[in-house]
Protein backbone atom coordinates (compact mmCIF):
# COMPACT_ATOMS: atom_id res chain seq x y z
CA UNK A 1 0.00 0.00 0.00
CA UNK A 2 1.09 3.25 -0.54
CA UNK A 3 2.05 5.51 2.08
CA UNK A 4 2.00 9.16 2.46
CA UNK A 5 3.59 11.72 5.16
CA UNK A 6 1.93 14.95 4.93
CA UNK A 7 3.28 18.37 7.03
CA UNK A 8 1.82 21.17 7.71
CA UNK A 9 2.91 24.24 9.92
CA UNK A 10 0.19 25.98 12.27
CA UNK A 11 0.27 29.40 14.16
CA UNK A 12 -1.72 30.81 16.59
CA UNK A 13 -3.19 34.29 15.13
CA UNK A 14 -5.73 36.55 16.09
CA UNK A 15 -9.22 36.94 14.39
CA UNK A 16 -7.81 39.97 11.98
CA UNK A 17 -5.52 36.95 10.42
CA UNK A 18 -6.71 35.25 6.91
CA UNK A 19 -5.42 32.08 8.88
CA UNK A 20 -7.87 32.53 11.31
CA UNK A 21 -10.43 30.93 9.09
CA UNK A 22 -8.39 29.20 6.88
CA UNK A 23 -6.35 27.01 8.81
CA UNK A 24 -9.14 24.86 10.49
CA UNK A 25 -10.92 24.49 6.98
CA UNK A 26 -7.10 22.88 6.10
CA UNK A 27 -7.24 20.78 9.09
CA UNK A 28 -10.50 19.47 8.59
CA UNK A 29 -10.44 19.10 4.90
CA UNK A 30 -6.74 17.41 5.37
CA UNK A 31 -8.41 14.87 7.57
CA UNK A 32 -11.46 14.78 5.09
CA UNK A 33 -9.24 13.14 2.42
CA UNK A 34 -7.42 10.73 4.89
CA UNK A 35 -10.63 8.99 5.51
CA UNK A 36 -11.80 8.89 1.53
CA UNK A 37 -8.27 7.67 0.62
CA UNK A 38 -8.66 4.85 3.33
CA UNK A 39 -8.06 1.79 2.41
CA UNK A 40 -6.24 2.10 -0.88
CA UNK A 41 -3.55 4.95 0.66
CA UNK A 42 -1.74 5.26 4.23
CA UNK A 43 -2.40 8.70 4.86
CA UNK A 44 -0.30 9.99 8.27
CA UNK A 45 -0.87 13.61 8.94
CA UNK A 46 2.09 15.75 10.99
CA UNK A 47 2.24 19.16 12.00
CA UNK A 48 5.16 21.23 13.22
CA UNK A 49 6.07 24.43 15.10
CA UNK A 50 7.54 26.85 17.41
CA UNK A 51 6.42 26.15 21.67
CA UNK A 52 4.16 29.55 21.69
CA UNK A 53 1.55 27.64 19.70
CA UNK A 54 0.97 24.83 20.93
CA UNK A 55 -2.64 26.48 21.84
CA UNK A 56 -3.48 25.22 18.48
CA UNK A 57 -3.22 21.66 18.13
CA UNK A 58 -5.17 20.01 15.00
CA UNK A 59 -6.95 16.88 16.42
CA UNK A 60 -5.86 13.49 14.46
CA UNK A 61 -2.57 14.98 13.41
CA UNK A 62 0.97 13.84 14.93
CA UNK A 63 2.87 17.02 16.08
CA UNK A 64 6.90 16.80 15.63
CA UNK A 65 9.83 18.40 17.63
CA UNK A 66 9.47 21.71 18.21
CA UNK A 67 10.96 24.06 15.78
CA UNK A 68 13.41 25.62 17.60
CA UNK A 69 15.18 28.52 15.36
CA UNK A 70 13.29 31.38 11.97
CA UNK A 71 14.65 33.46 9.92
CA UNK A 72 15.09 35.93 12.45
CA UNK A 73 18.25 33.90 13.61
CA UNK A 74 19.32 34.84 9.57
CA UNK A 75 18.93 38.86 9.81
CA UNK A 76 17.49 41.67 10.82
CA UNK A 77 13.85 42.77 9.25
CA UNK A 78 12.01 46.16 9.86
CA UNK A 79 9.03 44.14 10.52
CA UNK A 80 9.47 40.98 13.32
CA UNK A 81 8.15 37.95 11.10
CA UNK A 82 9.04 34.27 13.32
CA UNK A 83 8.96 32.47 10.03
CA UNK A 84 10.49 29.29 9.85
CA UNK A 85 13.22 27.97 7.61
CA UNK A 86 11.30 25.05 5.12
CA UNK A 87 14.57 22.80 5.40
CA UNK A 88 13.76 22.68 9.25
CA UNK A 89 9.87 21.66 8.56
CA UNK A 90 10.37 18.48 5.99
CA UNK A 91 14.04 17.53 8.24
CA UNK A 92 11.22 16.91 11.07
CA UNK A 93 8.99 15.18 8.33
CA UNK A 94 11.75 12.89 7.20
CA UNK A 95 12.89 12.06 10.28
CA UNK A 96 9.08 10.76 11.28
CA UNK A 97 8.28 8.74 8.54
CA UNK A 98 9.13 5.69 6.83
CA UNK A 99 6.32 7.00 4.06
CA UNK A 100 6.89 6.38 0.85
CA UNK A 101 6.35 9.90 -0.27
CA UNK A 102 5.94 13.50 1.70
CA UNK A 103 4.05 16.04 1.33
CA UNK A 104 4.38 19.81 2.41
CA UNK A 105 1.68 22.32 1.70
CA UNK A 106 0.98 25.82 3.40
CA UNK A 107 -1.13 25.79 5.82
CA UNK A 108 -4.12 28.18 4.07
CA UNK A 109 -4.47 25.40 1.60
CA UNK A 110 -7.52 23.12 1.77
CA UNK A 111 -7.88 19.54 0.39
CA UNK A 112 -10.24 18.07 -1.35
CA UNK A 113 -12.20 14.61 -0.16
CA UNK A 114 -10.26 13.17 -3.38
CA UNK A 115 -6.97 14.53 -3.11
CA UNK A 116 -4.96 11.39 -1.82
CA UNK A 117 -6.29 9.06 -4.16
CA UNK A 118 -5.83 11.65 -7.02
CA UNK A 119 -2.05 11.75 -5.81
CA UNK A 120 -2.19 8.01 -5.91
CA UNK A 121 -3.14 7.81 -9.30
CA UNK A 122 -0.77 10.11 -10.41
CA UNK A 123 2.34 8.62 -8.78
CA UNK A 124 1.16 5.64 -10.28
CA UNK A 125 1.34 6.99 -13.35
CA UNK A 126 4.75 7.42 -13.10
CA UNK A 127 5.19 11.51 -11.59
CA UNK A 128 7.63 10.90 -8.36
CA UNK A 129 7.55 14.24 -7.81
CA UNK A 130 4.68 17.05 -8.74
CA UNK A 131 3.12 20.09 -7.72
CA UNK A 132 -0.69 20.92 -7.50
CA UNK A 133 -1.87 24.35 -8.11
CA UNK A 134 -4.85 25.41 -5.96
CA UNK A 135 -7.72 27.17 -6.89
CA UNK A 136 -8.55 30.37 -5.76
CA UNK A 137 -12.61 30.11 -4.11
CA UNK A 138 -14.68 33.17 -2.99
CA UNK A 139 -13.81 34.58 0.20
CA UNK A 140 -17.06 34.37 1.46
CA UNK A 141 -16.96 31.34 3.29
CA UNK A 142 -16.44 31.81 7.08
CA UNK A 143 -16.74 28.67 9.18
CA UNK A 144 -16.44 24.75 9.11
CA UNK A 145 -19.91 24.45 8.14
CA UNK A 146 -19.28 26.11 4.70
CA UNK A 147 -16.61 22.91 3.75
CA UNK A 148 -19.67 21.40 1.43
CA UNK A 149 -20.15 24.93 -0.36
CA UNK A 150 -16.48 25.58 -0.87
CA UNK A 151 -15.40 21.40 -2.42
CA UNK A 152 -18.58 22.98 -4.83
CA UNK A 153 -17.05 26.61 -5.83
CA UNK A 154 -14.85 25.50 -8.57
CA UNK A 155 -12.85 28.87 -7.90
CA UNK A 156 -10.22 30.07 -10.53
CA UNK A 157 -6.53 28.36 -11.13
CA UNK A 158 -3.87 30.04 -9.40
CA UNK A 159 0.38 30.07 -11.13
CA UNK A 160 1.66 30.31 -7.37
CA UNK A 161 3.42 26.67 -5.89
CA UNK A 162 1.98 25.58 -2.71
CA UNK A 163 2.19 21.78 -2.78
CA UNK A 164 4.74 19.76 -3.07
CA UNK A 165 4.79 15.78 -3.64
CA UNK A 166 8.40 14.10 -3.68
CA UNK A 167 9.55 10.43 -2.97
CA UNK A 168 11.47 11.05 0.55
CA UNK A 169 14.30 8.73 -0.37
CA UNK A 170 15.09 11.55 -2.58
CA UNK A 171 15.01 14.05 0.39
CA UNK A 172 18.50 13.85 1.67
CA UNK A 173 20.09 15.37 -1.69
CA UNK A 174 17.83 18.40 -1.37
CA UNK A 175 19.08 21.60 -1.85
CA UNK A 176 17.50 24.19 0.37
CA UNK A 177 19.95 26.41 2.19
CA UNK A 178 18.07 28.63 4.09
CA UNK A 179 14.98 29.73 2.76
CA UNK A 180 11.95 30.73 4.59
CA UNK A 181 8.40 29.82 4.31
CA UNK A 182 5.75 32.94 4.46
CA UNK A 183 8.16 34.81 1.34
CA UNK A 184 8.35 34.66 -2.11
CA UNK A 185 10.77 32.51 -3.95
CA UNK A 186 10.39 29.40 -1.23
CA UNK A 187 7.67 27.48 -4.12
CA UNK A 188 11.05 28.48 -6.80
CA UNK A 189 13.43 26.78 -4.20
CA UNK A 190 11.33 23.43 -3.85
CA UNK A 191 10.21 23.12 -7.26
CA UNK A 192 13.96 23.14 -8.73
CA UNK A 193 14.43 20.72 -5.97
CA UNK A 194 11.88 18.45 -7.22
CA UNK A 195 12.65 18.62 -10.81
CA UNK A 196 16.22 17.75 -9.92
CA UNK A 197 16.24 14.92 -8.15
CA UNK A 198 13.02 13.41 -9.98
CA UNK A 199 12.39 11.33 -13.24
CA UNK A 200 9.21 12.32 -13.78
CA UNK A 201 7.60 15.57 -12.88
CA UNK A 202 4.87 17.65 -13.78
CA UNK A 203 3.01 21.08 -12.13
CA UNK A 204 -0.67 20.51 -12.46
CA UNK A 205 -2.20 23.66 -13.01
CA UNK A 206 -5.35 23.23 -13.54
CA UNK A 207 -6.84 20.30 -11.35
CA UNK A 208 -9.74 20.81 -8.90
CA UNK A 209 -7.30 19.27 -6.07
CA UNK A 210 -7.22 21.86 -3.76
CA UNK A 211 -8.32 25.28 -3.29
CA UNK A 212 -7.59 28.64 -0.98
CA UNK A 213 -9.99 30.79 0.19
CA UNK A 214 -9.99 34.01 -1.08
CA UNK A 215 -6.70 35.98 -2.74
CA UNK A 216 -5.18 37.72 0.50
CA UNK A 217 -0.90 38.43 -0.25
CA UNK A 218 0.80 38.94 3.07
CA UNK A 219 3.97 38.31 1.68
CA UNK A 220 3.44 40.86 -1.24
CA UNK A 221 3.05 43.36 1.18
CA UNK A 222 5.53 46.68 0.73
CA UNK A 223 6.68 46.20 4.37
CA UNK A 224 8.17 42.45 3.93
CA UNK A 225 9.48 43.18 0.97
CA UNK A 226 13.17 42.55 3.13
CA UNK A 227 11.79 38.58 3.57
CA UNK A 228 11.59 38.47 -0.28
CA UNK A 229 14.72 40.10 -0.57
CA UNK A 230 16.29 37.41 1.65
CA UNK A 231 14.59 34.37 0.16
CA UNK A 232 15.64 35.77 -3.28
CA UNK A 233 19.76 36.02 -2.09
CA UNK A 234 19.39 32.45 -0.65
CA UNK A 235 17.73 31.34 -3.60
CA UNK A 236 20.63 32.36 -5.85
CA UNK A 237 23.02 30.60 -3.66
CA UNK A 238 20.58 27.38 -4.75
CA UNK A 239 20.78 27.81 -8.19
CA UNK A 240 24.59 28.22 -8.35
CA UNK A 241 24.78 24.82 -6.84
CA UNK A 242 22.56 23.96 -9.06
CA UNK A 243 24.50 25.10 -11.95
CA UNK A 244 27.82 23.41 -10.70
CA UNK A 245 26.00 19.97 -10.73
CA UNK A 246 24.45 20.26 -14.58
CA UNK A 247 25.12 24.13 -16.04
CA UNK A 248 21.56 24.99 -15.51
CA UNK A 249 22.46 28.41 -17.09
CA UNK A 250 22.75 26.82 -20.32
CA UNK A 251 19.60 25.11 -20.30
CA UNK A 252 21.08 21.45 -19.75
CA UNK A 253 18.69 18.88 -18.51
CA UNK A 254 15.29 19.20 -17.34
CA UNK A 255 15.88 21.76 -14.55
CA UNK A 256 18.24 24.13 -17.38
CA UNK A 257 14.64 22.93 -19.32
CA UNK A 258 12.64 24.66 -16.68
CA UNK A 259 14.48 27.79 -16.08
CA UNK A 260 14.26 28.49 -19.64
CA UNK A 261 10.38 28.19 -19.91
CA UNK A 262 10.08 29.89 -16.60
CA UNK A 263 12.23 32.79 -17.49
CA UNK A 264 10.22 33.63 -20.77
CA UNK A 265 7.25 34.61 -18.87
CA UNK A 266 8.31 37.62 -16.90
CA UNK A 267 11.16 39.80 -17.50
CA UNK A 268 12.47 42.26 -14.59
CA UNK A 269 15.50 44.34 -13.93
CA UNK A 270 16.92 44.15 -10.49
CA UNK A 271 19.70 45.25 -9.03
CA UNK A 272 23.04 43.97 -9.52
CA UNK A 273 24.65 43.84 -6.46
CA UNK A 274 22.28 40.74 -5.59
CA UNK A 275 24.11 38.44 -8.05
CA UNK A 276 27.29 37.39 -7.09
CA UNK A 277 29.45 36.23 -9.54
CA UNK A 278 29.43 32.74 -11.04
CA UNK A 279 33.03 31.15 -10.13
CA UNK A 280 34.75 29.14 -12.87
CA UNK A 281 32.91 31.52 -15.50
CA UNK A 282 33.68 34.35 -17.75
CA UNK A 283 32.53 37.85 -17.50
CA UNK A 284 30.24 36.79 -20.60
CA UNK A 285 28.67 34.50 -18.74
CA UNK A 286 28.18 36.27 -15.43
CA UNK A 287 26.38 38.54 -17.19
CA UNK A 288 24.44 35.96 -19.18
CA UNK A 289 23.70 34.25 -15.85
CA UNK A 290 22.59 37.65 -13.78
CA UNK A 291 20.34 38.56 -17.17
CA UNK A 292 18.37 34.83 -16.60
CA UNK A 293 18.10 35.41 -12.55
CA UNK A 294 16.46 38.57 -12.47
CA UNK A 295 14.00 37.59 -15.09
CA UNK A 296 13.81 34.17 -12.92
CA UNK A 297 13.71 35.52 -9.19
CA UNK A 298 10.90 37.93 -10.09
CA UNK A 299 8.12 35.79 -11.48
CA UNK A 300 6.49 33.93 -8.21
Amino acid sequence: MLKIAHIINPVVVNDSSDLFIAQPVTFETMKIAREFAHPGVEVTLFYVQYPEDHSITPEGFIITEDLNRSILDFGTFKKRRKLPIVRDILDRLYESTDADYLIYTNVDIALMPHFYLAVKKLIESGYDALVINRRTISDKYKSLNDIAMMYADVGKPHAGYDCFIFRRDAYPKYKLGNVCIGASRMGLVLICNLIAYSKKFKVFKEEHLTFHIGQERVWQNDGYMDYTHYNERETIKILKEFDKESDIFSYNGPLGEFIQDYQKNRDFTFAKELFAHHKNSSESRNIYAGKILRRLLYRR
